[in-house]
């Protein structure tokens, strides 16, 4: 493991003891080196935040890949699997310690929101083939991206989650299936539309005289 890469996870174990308030002579005593060493890879603590953002998001995309190419899925099970993904060694991140990173470090906020605002082909181009294979309802893609981005950047800008005590796994894990049971083709659904018209129209008229 680089040097860079070591002072990252360093950052994130001792971000999960102290939240931002964690000093750079934290890191330093968490690996054993000099804080010297660490200045001599980021200049500051913002400039340590802004390549954490890129090594995290980054790693998220890596375990989004892993998704997309595990062929025992189904396309709605890699949809699901894509928007809650979350690397396996970052789970136990308290991600809720971030609510007030837009006020104390706004440039390392305003990046968060560039990277979530992005990267978001692979999650359409899946949503466009669930529609095709009609597994996924005929949906504006662009608003399940909007609702999923403003929930996302809710978690990282307000302390709902701590109030709340719910973990941001445990949030994120919610949030995605509210949005994926709301847009798949429930079966029963499917098999009306796809009844004779006869039928459907039988059944209709039996669920209007239901009580």
């Amino acid at each position: 493991m680089e040097l860079r890469e070591t002072i990252l996870e360093g950052t994130i174990a001792v971000f999960n003891r102290k939240g931002l308030k964690f000093t750079m002579d934290d890191i330093a005593r968490q690996l054993g080196i000099s804080k010297k060493t660490i200045y001599a890879v980021f200049r500051d603590k913002e400039s340590l935040f802004l390549d954490m953002v890129d090594y995290l998001f980054d790693s998220i995309k890596e375990s989004e890949r892993q998704v997309l190419e595990d062929e025992s899925l189904g396309t709605l099970e890699k949809v699901r699997g894509i928007m809650s993904v979350m690397p396996e060694s970052y789970r136990n991140i308290d991600f809720r310690q971030l609510h007030s990173l837009k006020e104390k470090y706004p440039s390392t906020y305003a990046k968060v929101q560039r990277r979530l605002e992005t990267g978001w082909e692979a999650t359409i181009a899946l949503l466009e083939q669930g529609m095709r294979e009609g597994v996924v309802r005929q949906v504006e893609v662009a608003l399940v991206k909007l609702m999923l981005e403003a929930s996302l950047e809710q978690f990282f800008q307000s302390d709902i989650l701590l109030r709340h005590d719910i973990s941001y796994q445990d949030a994120l894990n919610q949030l995605v299936d509210i949005l994926v049971d709301g847009i798949a083709v429930r079966e029963t659904a499917k098999a009306r539309s796809d009844a004779p018209s006869g039928d459907k129209e039988e059944r209709d008229r039996a669920e209007r005289w239901k009580v």
